[in-house]
Order: C-alpha cells, then structure tokens, then sequence
C-alpha cells in the first residue's frame, strides 16, 4: 500500500538503524533484520566489522540491498605523547580504509579526553585540530568524509573534549566542508540553547569553505551525520548505556530533524541507542518499535 503522506514515506526511507542499537544481532542477522524490515542503510561499528571481515561486511550488506550510512568510529586525539598521536594517526587512516571497503563516505570521530593529569582543554582541541588537518587529505583521497561528533559535557575529560556544537563547528572549519564535517546526535545535544543558531550556521558554512584538492564541490551542510536517541532519567549507573527510546525521554526529536534538514542535510538519519533493555528483548520487536516511535516522533 502506498503511504498517503509522501512527505512522511520520503523520511523514513532515510531511517538507518546503528548497529549497536541491536547489539544482539550478528551482522548477518542485522542485515536480515533490517532488509525485511525495509530500511535501506545500517550504522556500523569498527569491532564488529573486524570478527567479519570489512569485506566481507561489504558484500553481505551489498547483497541485503543495504548501505552503511556511517563507520564508527575514529578519533581518540588528544595524547600528549608523540608516539600515542602517531600510533592514533595510524588507527585512524586505518578506518578510512574500512570506510572506503565499506562503502560508507562517513566516518564518525570521537575526539578523546584529557590526557592523565592534564586539564588543558584548549591545548587538548588544538590536537584535534592537528589530528583533522593530518587526516583530511587522506580520507578525502578514499572518498571518506570525516564527521567530528560533539559530546555531552559529561564525557569530556574522560572521551571528548569537543562537547558543543559550536566547537565541533570550529574544528571542522578550518577544513573544506567537502572533506570535516559534524555530527547532530540528539543525545548529546538537545540541552544546548545556542543549538539552533550553530545548525543555521552549519547551513552557511560550507557555502564559502574552500576547495579542496580534487575540486569536489562543497556539500550543502557542515553536518555530516544525524543520529537519534532520547535523554531519560533518571540517569542510569554508567550513563554511556543510558540512551532512550524514540518519544521515552525530553528530546524534541522532531525539532531536531527539522532544523537538521533546514541545513541542507539529506542524508540518513540514523536510530543510535545504547541500552541493556533493548539489547534483553527481541530484536525484530524493537525495530518495530523504532520504526513506530521514529513514524510519530521524527516525521
């Protein structure tokens, strides 16, 4: 039957489910999983990828009719040590080759967190910048695009010393738009009141961004990756595994996709929840659930 509303029907054809939302599936089963349901592109995780082979991955999901919307994840760049950095360097490089197996032109960056002993953020963010400048060039030559993901503030000494949107914007454009750009994770955002103002200068920023070697025209958007979850409390013990379902939490998610979309973005909007309670049920009745919650929350 076709969707009387296509504007409904055009945004859940971009609905990705992340890997990790589903942590109880195997990717076989994950490729299964999402191909009956509909979905035309999945989120996936380095470790995973590496028990089955990138290309191996690659085939398997060719073979289901998916994409991979996004690869996580790089980053980790704020050492202090030279040999740490090179060795974070090579790490990294090695991921843009598995994105590039994969298919996916989106790596996602966790920036890192302080150093032991350290409380220099400001010289922690300028190795990130340092890392991006090193990389770019590189991850544009396979065809990648790096995508900085901001963290919540909670995460920044131990994780990700880029906690707003408007930091991850100031990394990022020092570099071609075609080459850095961001991640809107909902998560990690949704508290931020200058939020609207930094995704309209998302929109602005790639206008003016510099060519970059190979004359890739600039994309419409800084922002690189979109990824939902909702903030419930209270709080979990070990908040990484805290992420709400769809429409259970305080997230606007709606606001988000629209001013996410006023951005130019076009791409996949991609579910990304860490959650022991969803990884205990049923994987084909929570992406059920998803595709529910994300029908009448997101659309």
């Amino acid at each position: 039957m076709t969707d009387p509303n296509p504007s409904r029907a055009r945004l859940l054809s971009r609905l990705s489910l992340n890997q990790e939302t589903l942590r109880q599936w195997s990717l076989p089963e994950l490729a299964d999983g999402c191909a009956r349901a509909g979905l035309r592109a999945v989120g996936l995780w380095r470790a995973p990828v590496h028990a089955y082979g990138a290309s191996a991955a690659a085939r398997l999901l060719r073979d289901a009719g998916l994409t991979v919307s996004t690869l996580c994840r790089g980053g980790f760049f704020t050492a202090e040590d030279p040999a740490e950095r090179a060795a974070a360097l090579a790490d990294n490089r090695a991921a843009i080759e598995e994105a590039a197996t994969l298919g996916t032109d989106t790596l996602v960056l966790v920036s890192g967190g302080l150093p032991p002993g350290s409380r220099d953020l400001p010289g922690a963010r300028e190795r990130v910048a340092d890392a991006l400048a090193a990389l770019a060039p590189y991850a544009a030559a396979h065809g990648v695009r790096l995508a900085l993901e901001p963290l919540h503030p909670m995460y920044a000494a131990d994780r990700c010393v880029v906690s707003t949107l408007a930091q991850a914007l100031d990394l990022a454009e020092r570099l071609p738009a075609a080459q850095v750009g961001v991640v809107v994770d909902t998560y990690h955002l949704w508290w931020d009141d200058t939020l609207a103002a930094q995704l309209a200068r998302a929109s602005g920023g790639a206008a003016g961004a510099v060519a970059d070697q190979e004359r890739r025209p600039a994309p419409p958007s800084r922002v690189a990756a979109f990824q939902l979850a909702d903030w419930i409390t209270p709080l979990p013990e070990g908040v990484l595994l805290g992420r709400g379902q769809l429409g259970d939490g305080s997230v606007d998610l709606r606001w988000f996709r629209e001013r996410v979309d006023a951005t130019g973005y076009e791409g996949p909007i991609e579910v990304e929840i860490f959650n022991p309670s969803l990884w205990s049920r049923n994987g084909t009745e929570v992406l059920t659930e998803i595709i529910t919650r994300f029908t009448h929350h997101v659309t």
